[in-house]
């Protein structure tokens, strides 16, 4: 079972296949609100501060049409690589910087049919994380969180040692370098993304 992704404009296009180590999440950390907060997307973070991913295996991400819409831009020179479609800034998914680290956390903004039908292919939200950086107070699940990141590490490492890991739609098979260079905001840039320019 596959479910849908598109972004906002409807150009970029695909799918994320169902697999068993996926697993819903809220993401509360300071990192992914100023991403939202940068891109100017509305609706993708919550009012607890919370950002809703599907974490899985890039493997399992198709895209089907507007891939040349595909942007990457970091917070900075050594974060995460947060991929989002410039046609209309909404935001896709995040990646290590390493493909070899075959790991992705699609954001719900680039899941056709939103979060009931997200809870039909992936079942109900597991686990939340960075709570300490929510907005409100915010139950933390640690137990939950650590049975489900050994279960996607332990399918991470599968795909690394058999050699899945290169088929990753976010960087490029015989070289291993990402499809779009990353923009890497600027001081000023990241200062606006986290609210601290006054």
């Amino acid at each position: 079972m596959n479910h849908a992704l598109r972004c906002r404009c409807g150009t970029l296009r695909g799918s994320l296949e169902r697999s068993a180590s996926a697993t819903r999440a809220v993401c509360y950390c300071q990192d992914c609100q100023a991403y939202a907060r940068f891109l100017g997307a509305p609706g993708v973070v919550d009012p607890d501060g919370g950002t809703e991913v599907v974490a899985s295996l890039p493997r399992h991400v198709h895209f089907t049409a507007g891939a040349d819409a595909l942007a990457c831009l970091s917070l900075s020179e050594r974060g995460l690589l947060r991929w989002y479609a410039s046609c209309c800034n909404t935001p896709i998914g995040n990646t290590p910087r390493n493909p070899k680290l075959p790991y992705v956390s699609l954001i719900h903004a680039s899941f056709e049919g939103g979060s009931p039908a997200i809870e039909a292919t992936f079942g109900l939200r597991r686990i939340a994380v960075n709570t300490r950086s929510a907005r409100n107070p915010v139950r933390s699940t640690s137990m939950a969180t650590a049975a489900r990141v050994v279960a996607l590490m332990a399918a991470a490492l599968g795909d690394r040692l058999g050699g899945a890991y290169r088929r990753n739609p976010f960087f490029a098979a015989d070289t291993g370098a990402p499809i779009r260079a990353a923009r890497v905001l600027s001081s000023a840039e990241r200062e606006r993304a986290y609210g601290r320019d006054g």
